[in-house]
């Protein structure tokens, strides 16, 4: 738990930790595909993803971002707030995909935080990993709001 902006601002630079390894099902790729409208084979039809490029169904890209809201917690949180905002995010890849039925996590490093009226702007960088890749499946700049 951090205990406010100020101790926040202490921890520019700094990373924070890593979530727990979370399950990538296929019922949760097919559950994002529903409520995005994004029914890409390679995503949710399993027999033709297996003869595909991945050699299976493989989780949308945005699925692995917006894991961050569920994972993020697990890592920090800031008290002395009134509130936190999603802001918006900079720069967003995914290197590489996350197969359906492999596991991700999250690492969070806090990049920055900048006054602003009524509390602070926080500039982080989540890295989704799964477990035993070679290489991050989503790096993204987010950005938080933190009023007092």
């Amino acid at each position: 738990m951090i205990n406010g902006i100020d101790e926040l601002k202490s921890l520019a630079g700094e990373h924070l930790g890593y979530s727990d390894y979370v399950e990538i099902t296929q019922e949760r790729v097919n559950t994002f595909a529903d409520a995005t409208g994004d029914h890409q084979w390679i995503h949710v039809d399993v027999e033709r993803a297996t003869a595909g490029p991945f050699g299976g169904p493989i989780a949308h890209g945005y699925l692995t971002l917006s894991l961050g809201p569920m994972l993020s917690p697990q890592i920090f949180g800031v008290s002395g707030i009134s509130m936190g905002v999603n802001y918006g995010a900079g720069k967003i890849r995914f290197p590489s995909p996350v197969p359906v039925g492999s596991k991700l996590r999250l690492g969070a490093k806090l990049l920055s935080v900048d006054d602003i009226d009524g509390g602070a702007q926080v500039s982080m960088e989540f890295a989704f990993e799964v477990e035993g890749a070679p290489k991050p499946s989503c790096v993204a700049e987010v950005i938080l709001r933190y009023y007092v």
